[in-house]
C-alpha cells in the first residue's frame, strides 16, 4: 500500500491535472465526488449483488485507500452486497487522461471494473451513447486485464465490441495504474504506461463514435452475472476488496 507522501504524480507535462481523489482521509467516500448506485435487479448482466449505500462494509476510506468489498450477505433479495461507485455531475469530463491505481479482488465469480458512461446520454440509451471500460477483470481469469468501448455499431450484444486483453501474474497482490487516454482522433486504454488497445474515431457517425460529449466515473465488483458468473461463484473467497490508492483525472 502505497503511503500518501510518497504517492508520484504521472500525468504528461501537456496534461493538467483537472479532478482527483487521493483518499486522504477516513471514512465514506467523499460524498462532493462520489454517488451511489444502489439496488439487486441484475444490472443488465444477471449480476448477483445487491450495491449499497453509504455502507462502511462496502466502500470505505482508510489509510490512503478507497476499499470497495464484496461481502456474502443477505440484503435486498441478494445474497451478496458490494458498493457501486460514479462521479455524474460531481466528475464529468469530454476528453482527458485519467489515472487509477488499483489492486483487484481474488476469486471465481468476482467481476471488478472501472469504466465510463455518458453523463448526458444524448444519442439514446445504452449502447448507443457509449461506454469505455478502462479495466475489466473476472476471477475465473487471475491473470487477465481487459480494455473495452461499446457503441451502437459496436457492442457486446450483437459481438462486434471493439477490446483487448493484457497479463499480469500479480494483479490481487500489487497495485498497477490503469490509463485511459481519450481525445477527438480515439481511445487509448494502458496498464502501467503498456498502451495494449486502441480505438480510433472513423470519424463516421455517432453510432461509431459517440464519445464526444460529457462522460463520468464508475467503480464497482459485481459479483456473478453473465461474464462474471460463466465459470460459477466460489463462495469461500468472501469477502473481497478492490483498493484503489488513487483516482486522477488531467486535460
Amino acid at each position: 500500500m502505497l503511503a500518501c507522501a510518497q504517492k508520484k504524480e504521472t500525468g504528461r507535462p501537456a496534461h493538467k491535472l483537472v479532478w482527483s481523489d487521493e483518499f486522504n482521509y477516513t471514512g465514506l467516500p467523499d460524498s462532493t465526488k462520489w454517488s451511489y448506485d444502489t439496488g439487486g435487479h441484475g444490472w443488465g448482466n444477471n449480476e448477483k449483488q445487491y450495491y449499497t449505500q453509504k455502507k462502511p462494509e462496502n466502500a470505505s476510506v482508510e489509510n490512503g485507500v478507497l476499499t470497495i468489498t464484496a461481502v456474502k450477505e443477505n440484503v435486498g433479495g441478494a445474497n451478496y452486497t458490494s458498493a457501486r461507485l460514479l462521479s455524474k455531475n460531481k466528475g464529468d469530463w469530454k476528453y482527458g487522461r485519467v489515472e487509477i491505481r488499483a489492486k483487484m479482488p481474488k476469486g471465481r465469480g468476482l467481476w471488478p471494473a472501472i469504466w465510463m458512461l455518458p453523463t448526458d446520454w444524448q444519442y439514446g440509451d445504452w449502447p448507443v451513447s457509449g461506454e469505455i471500460d478502462i479495466m475489466e477483470h473476472v476471477g475465473y481469469l487471475p491473470d487477465s486485464i481487459f480494455g473495452t468501448v461499446h457503441t451502437g455499431a459496436y457492442n457486446h450484444s450483437i459481438g462486434t465490441h471493439k477490446g483487448a486483453r493484457t497479463f499480469r501474474s500479480d494483479l490481487s497482490d500489487a497495485f498497477h495504474v490503469y490509463i485511459l487516454d481519450w481525445d477527438e482522433n480515439g481511445i487509448k486504454i494502458f496498464i502501467d504506461e503498456e498502451l495494449y488497445f486502441t480505438y480510433a474515431n472513423e470519424k463516421k457517425t455517432y453510432r461509431e463514435w459517440p464519445f464526444d460529449q460529457r462522460f463520468h466515473l464508475l467503480m464497482n465488483i459485481a459479483v456473478g452475472g453473465d461474464w462474471g458468473g460463466k465459470m460459477g461463484i466460489d463462495d469461500t473467497v468472501f469477502p473481497q476488496a478492490m483498493e484503489v490508492d488513487y483516482v486522477r483525472v488531467y486535460q
